[in-house]
């Protein structure tokens, strides 16, 4: 899944400046933003009230959808460049194929780790025969200037750490929590994981007082910090904290996301992420002319086209409310 928008618009990223230093309990809406002819998801970044938690700076949650009589998600080629994607499903299967060859099924609790680096294009579609239900997220990290021009790749682990302790099994999506770590490939201090908690669970969560933190709700009824988050929506805890208060009130999920602050400012439009308005024009020249995003094979379909750029200039700032 990835930003579909035909109307795109430049979102101000990064930057220290409205970093929360202390511990806050935040509650952001999502807003929903439909994709091709029926699907639908809720996007919690970026939001009005925030722009990034650590190098997360794109969260989109769907479903649960009943594709059982729908070809259920079908994104056609597009771009990326400067960020990584993260596939996480908890119900259904995803077909990814990308620039670079690569062609593998994610199936729920794998994690599906795409690095663009300096550029590649990628297809996202539920397999001809899939399961009933689609249910998942889609996540997007800043690579830091040190590591945004590299090489394009795709990971996946289907193996990954689990820690346990009475009511969670957490694992680990991305980074370290508790003593354990992910395999994917991670470019800035920072923390992605599901936490499956069961009901009656009331526990505390070990956490690094650098990070900020946000907790997105997949299902269930959980308290966070004794605030209910309902599935689709988002906590945002700021930084401080060594430890997260979880109580569960049935069986929930949850995923948390943290990392250390994001220094740099960054553009954050279409699918791109640059520092520059030259660095964004010249992608969307590059994407529209079939150029240095090369191809994505075997996919039924035409590539996206890239949305115009606006009338304004794009300039990168610092996180904004």
């Amino acid at each position: 899944m990835s930003n579909l928008e035909r109307e795109a618009a430049p979102a101000l990223c990064g930057g220290r400046g409205f970093v929360v230093a202390e511990p806050v309990r935040e509650l952001l809406s999502p807003r929903r933003v439909k994709l091709g002819e029926s699907s639908e998801v809720r996007r919690l970044l970026p939001n009005l009230g925030r722009r990034m938690v650590g190098a997360w700076c794109f969260v989109d949650h769907y479903g649960p959808d009943d594709i059982a009589d729908e070809p259920g998600m079908q994104v056609p080629p597009h771009p990326h460049m400067g960020l990584q994607t993260v596939s996480w499903l908890h119900e259904g299967e995803v077909l990814h194929r990308d620039s670079t060859g690569s062609l593998q099924t994610i199936r729920p609790r794998e994690l599906g780790l795409m690095t663009s680096g300096r550029a590649i294009s990628h297809s996202e579609e539920s397999p001809r025969s899939h399961a009933r239900f689609l249910h998942g997220a889609q996540l997007w990290v800043a690579l830091p200037d040190g590591h945004r021009h590299t090489d394009p790749r795709f990971e996946h682990h289907a193996d990954l750490p689990v820690v346990t302790a009475p009511g969670i099994k957490a694992t680990l999506i991305l980074g370290d929590l508790d003593g354990a770590t992910s395999p994917g490939t991670a470019f800035t201090p920072i923390v992605g994981a599901d936490l499956a908690l069961t009901r009656g669970a009331d526990l505390r969560l070990p956490l690094e007082p650098d990070f900020e933190y946000a907790v997105l709700s997949m299902s269930g009824e959980a308290h966070v910090d004794g605030v209910p988050v309902l599935p689709g929506s988002m906590l945002y805890l700021g930084c401080g904290r060594s430890e997260l208060p979880l109580r569960a009130e049935s069986d929930a999920s949850l995923m948390l996301l943290g990392g250390e602050p994001f220094e740099e400012e960054l553009i954050m439009f279409w699918n791109w992420i640059g520092r520059s308005q030259e660095e964004i024009v010249q992608a969307r020249q590059d994407w529209m002319e079939g150029s240095r995003f090369g191809e994505v094979k075997g996919y039924d379909g035409a590539p996206l086209p890239a949305p115009e750029l606006p009338a304004v200039a794009l300039k990168p700032r610092g996180r904004v409310r």
